[in-house]
Order: structure tokens, then sequence, then C-alpha cells
């Protein structure tokens, strides 16, 4: 391999570690950001609980604000039927201080209808965004984590078949010797047989010439005839 190739090999395992590498920094920086975003999130909660509840308060004194206007406009319609002008007066005058107080009070429960409003919606926005993100994230390291897992299969299945083709070849190694040292075992018996006479005995009695060998039906019957006349 020339040195311009060796170095590009180099450099792209190099490129392929840093890459990675930033991957991991990456999820790692998601991650943490997913938790800050959460906190941030019970904090948005939190201080919506305390606008929800102010608004009640806003929303408890304004009515009791109506309730009251309601009351001394009645007392003024009665005082004044009555004849009696200055007590008719004097609910007049409070309906008007329970009119400029409601005023205000409707100001501030109004402010806080539209705050919790506007909060509720950017904090459901906010949800769905970090629930989103955190989809994500996990199917990217369910799926690395598969990916992972291919890869060390495929390795070990690569692998494997090495040494499943080392091991039948091995085998076969074993087979072939077996086969020889058989064919080179019957070669010692047929040449010990040979030498020892053995083999012209069974030619000769598979000819009938010895005893044992095999008789053919007319000479068994001369045999039993002359047994039988002598």
């Amino acid at each position: 391999m020339s040195l311009k190739k060796l170095w590009s090999a180099l450099k792209g395992a190099t490129n392929d570690g840093l890459e990675a590498a930033a991957d991991t920094q990456s999820i790692r920086i998601l991650d943490q950001e997913l938790r800050e975003a959460k906190k941030e999130l019970q904090a948005c909660d939190h201080n919506l609980t305390k606008i929800m509840a102010k608004r009640k308060l806003a929303d408890n004194k304004v009515n009791s604000l109506k309730g009251d206007i309601e009351t001394y406009t009645n007392h003024a319609i009665a005082a004044s039927e009555k004849g009696d002008d200055t007590l008719a007066i004097e609910c007049a005058e409070r309906v008007a201080d329970l009119e400029a107080t409601l005023e205000t009070e409707q100001s501030l429960l109004d402010g806080f209808l539209s705050s919790e409003t506007a909060l509720k919606a950017n904090i459901s926005k906010a949800k769905t965004n970090v629930r989103r993100m955190e989809q994500q994230i996990d199917q990217v390291k369910a799926t690395e984590s598969v990916q992972k897992a291919q890869v060390a299969v495929s390795t070990r299945h690569m692998g494997a078949n090495s040494k499943v083709k080392t091991a039948l070849d091995s085998l076969e190694r074993i087979k072939a010797k077996q086969e020889q040292r058989n064919a080179e075992l019957a070669a010692a018996d047929e040449l010990a047989n040979e030498e020892s006479g053995s083999s012209l005995d069974a030619k000769l009695k598979a000819a009938g010439i010895q005893p044992g060998g095999q008789v053919k039906g007319n000479d068994k019957l001369a045999q039993i005839l002359a047994a039988k006349k002598g």
C-alpha cells in the first residue's frame, strides 16, 4: 500500500472515530437539554398554579363586588321609594365606590385570565416539543443499540463461519486419515494371510479340495451311497 493510500485510510478511520465521538456527545447534550427543559416546565406548571389561584381569588372578589353593588342598588331604590333621600344617596354613593373597585378588580381578573390562557397554550406546546424530542432521542438510542447488536452478531457470525469452516476441514482430514489407516490395516492382514498360507487354505476349501470346503450335490450323494455299502 502506498503512503498516500495509507494516509487516506488512517485519515478516514480518524474521521469516523471523531464523528462517532461527536455523535455520542450530541446525544449527551440533548439528554441534558431535555432534563433542563423538563425542570423549566415544572417551574412553569408551578407558576401557572399560582396564577390560577390568583385568578380564582380575583374572580371571587369580582363576584362579591357585583353582589354588593346589586344589594346596595336595591337599598338605594328602597330608601328613595320610602322618601329617605339621605339614605338613598348614601347607598348610591356606596354603589359608586363599589363600581370603581369592581372596575379595578375586573381589570386584574382579565389580566390573570389572559396570562393563564397564554401560559397554558405555551406550556402545552412546550410539553409537546419535549415529548417529541424525548421520543426522537429514545428512537435514536434504540436504533443505535440495535445496530451495535447487529454489528456484533454479524462479526461473531463471520468469526463463527470461519471457525466452522476450520472445524469441517479438520474433520475431513481426520476422516481421510482414518480411511488411510483402515486401508493400511486391511493390506497388512492380507499380507499376513499370504505369509501364513491361510490364503491358500481358503482357496482350497472353497474349491472343495479340503475338508470343510464346498461340496457339490453329486459328490455328496456318492459319499452317502459309499458309506451305506460299506
